[in-house]
Formats: structure tokens, sequence, C-alpha cells
């Protein structure tokens, strides 16, 4: 997806432009007249009459449509017990798509959770959660924009019913071992589970079931954030690109 050059962009890129092609034209002119005079006076004369058709030109083809092709948005989806690495890798992911000077929206499971703390953690809720952001996925990405998404979403029939909302859905599942995940585990979440304090808690009372078709598997304890990331990013022009292909 191309960022489009502001109009002060187009401007300083005009002027650069033209004082190149100012200076060709003075030196043009006095071999043929030998008079800097001359040569200085057309060159200025064209200096300023080119840059502004240059502008002109420049914001004309930024709005005819012919040949410019609507940018398309992606939602990936980050999918993995809590714990996995899924948000360390897609706030990766995200940082990088910024930097590029993307149109990119997070969405993550805890932060969602943050604005609606009565979401359950049943099934029946979490599927309920999962169809919603989903659906506000599959929206934004119609604008196009990329959709950096990262929940547990544990069960496979919630999932598949999110990729069939969205037009360009890729599935990242980061299936790192539920031990390594426990290990991990600063909030102490995990043995709470297991004290049976937090109920419904993914890989310790409540399944998850692993995607059967991810685009793409990645285990944190054999790759680091960093390779994932990279991972992630080539998935995704590959991704691009075959969309583009006839």
């Amino acid at each position: 997806m191309t960022a489009r050059d502001t109009h002060s962009r187009s401007v300083f890129k005009a002027v650069s432009w033209r004082v190149l092609g100012t200076i060709a034209t003075s030196i043009i002119v006095f071999i043929f007249t030998q008079r800097w005079a001359v040569s200085l006076f057309v060159g200025a004369m064209e200096f300023v009459s080119k840059i502004g058709l240059f502008w002109l030109h420049e914001r004309i083809w930024d709005r005819v449509t012919f040949g410019r092709e609507a940018p398309r948005g992606t939602v990936l989806w980050f999918t993995g017990l809590s714990g996995s690495g899924k948000s360390t890798i897609a706030e990766q992911v995200l940082r990088e798509l910024e930097a590029k000077g993307e149109k990119v929206e997070p969405l993550d499971g805890d932060a969602v959770r943050a604005v609606f703390p009565m979401t359950g953690f049943t099934r029946p809720d979490r599927d309920a959660h999962v169809k919603r952001m989903g659906f506000m996925a599959s929206r934004v990405e119609a604008h196009g924009v990329t959709v950096v998404a990262s929940f547990v979403s544990p069960y496979r029939e919630s999932r598949d019913a999110v990729r069939a909302m969205c037009s360009n859905f890729v599935e990242i599942f980061v299936d790192t071992p539920l031990a390594v995940c426990e290990a991990r585990d600063v909030k102490g979440l995990y043995a709470k589970a297991r004290r049976g304090e937090i109920p419904n808690f993914t890989g310790i009372d409540d399944p998850y079931e692993a995607p059967l078709n991810a685009e793409l598997v990645i285990d944190t304890t054999t790759t680091s954030i960093a390779d994932a990331t990279r991972q992630v990013l080539a998935l995704l022009q590959t991704k691009r690109t075959s969309r583009k292909s006839p």
C-alpha cells in the first residue's frame, strides 16, 4: 500500500527537480549565446513557469483514477495460548507497517476487554466476542486498512466465521507449548487457573483448538520475535503480490 504524497512533498520535489533543470537550461543557452544575462533570464523564466506546471500536473493526476489500484486491506489474525508471544509479534509487525507509512489498525484481546470488562470467558461468550471483533476487522479491512488482530480465539468455528467475513484473511498460529507459556506467565494466571481461581482458562480447563490450515505457524521457542516478524511481513507481501497477479 503506497502512501500518497502530501502537497508540501510535491512542492519540494518540484523545486529540487526544477533547480537541476534550470541549471542545465542556463548552461545550454550560454553555450549557444555566450551571454550570461540571457542564460540566467531564460533559466529563471523556465524555473518559475515549469515549477507551477509540475505542481499542477501532480495535483491533476492525484485526482485521476485511470491506472490506479485502490488499496486493499488485510486482516492478520494472531491466535494462540495466553503467553505464546502473539501480542508481542503483532506489536512488532504493527510498528514495521506504520514505519512504512501504511494504514494499519491494531485489535488486541486484552485492550478490547479493558474497554468492555463484562465480556465473559465461557465458550458462547468467547465465540460472540471473537465474531464481533472479526466483523469489526472486516469493516476496517474493507476501507483498505491492514488490521493486526491478536486474540486467543481458541475455537475453530469462530475463527472460521471471521475468515468468512473478511476478504483477505491471514491466520497466524503462534504455536508455543503450554509449558513454555506457563513459565512466561508473570501475572500468575496459569497458576490461578490450576488452583481453580480462574474458570474456563484456555489450555487448563478449557480447550484450545489448534488451526488446521493456518497460513503461518510460529513456535517462539525456536523462532525469535525478529524472525517471526520478518516471516509475517514476507507472507503479507506474498499475499499482496498474488492478489495483483492476473
